[in-house]
């Protein structure tokens, strides 16, 4: 099975302060893969270090074989790879049409409204509030909004931080549901996540972060 990413003895962090103290990881083409691991043990910073947001130190990053170690974000996006951080992840004072809009930005228009169509399915609470603000919706309509959009540039590889965080347990279970549905329309999955139990009910493989760096990994059964 070929591997969408593989990183191998990542150090990065922020500036000069260090996080991340020799990760190797990677993810199947198809598969579910989980982060956990207490809070400020580096899992956020290890997506951000992945999607050119935080300092890259050391270490490879494959995508598909090709070395991206330190590519901006935008040239990762061309590559397919989409990014959906757990705070701030949509624009309040748009619409959520427009929030999805943005998600498109560089499609042909009927690729565009297809992609729309199929946010409107995967998350169907979103259609009738499609004209409303952003800064309207609930947590999880926004969590749904901000995958949503990410899902409109059409990527194969998603990292995704902790998308249930502070959600009621409804929209867990839906957000989780669909996040795992991705994968039979060849989008692999790279899941940072708190609620260990529920996430890894999902995923086919997990690693536990301590200290910035991997103190265990294996089938999500085996860590559940």
């Amino acid at each position: 099975m070929s591997k969408v990413l593989e990183v191998t003895d990542l150090e990065g962090g922020y500036g000069s302060v260090q996080i991340l103290n020799g990760i190797d990881l990677h993810v199947d083409e198809g598969e579910f893969v989980t982060i956990i691991g207490p809070n400020g043990c580096g899992k956020s910073t290890f997506l951000k270090v992945l999607f050119g947001l935080a300092t890259h130190r050391k270490g490879t990053v494959l995508h598909h074989d090709a070395d991206v170690s330190g590519w901006r974000t935008d040239r990762l996006v061309d590559r397919g790879i989409a990014y959906v951080p757990q705070v701030d992840n949509v624009f309040p004072s748009l619409s959520v049409r427009e929030n999805m809009q943005m998600g498109g930005i560089r499609l042909k228009a009927k690729k565009l409204i297809a992609g729309i169509e199929r946010a409107c399915r995967m998350f169907p609470d979103l259609e009738p509030r499609m004209n409303d603000l952003a800064a309207s919706l609930s947590g999880g309509e926004r969590q749904m909004l901000a995958i949503s959009r990410a899902l409109i540039s059409e990527p194969t590889f998603l990292l995704l931080d902790e998308p249930t965080a502070a959600l009621s347990p409804r929209y867990q279970q839906q957000i989780l549901a669909n996040i795992d549905a991705l994968r039979s329309e060849g989008i692999s999955v790279l899941l940072v996540e708190q609620n260990a139990r529920l996430s890894l009910s999902r995923a086919d493989r997990g690693y536990i972060f301590s200290g910035g760096k991997v103190v265990h990994t294996g089938g999500a059964k085996r860590i559940a």
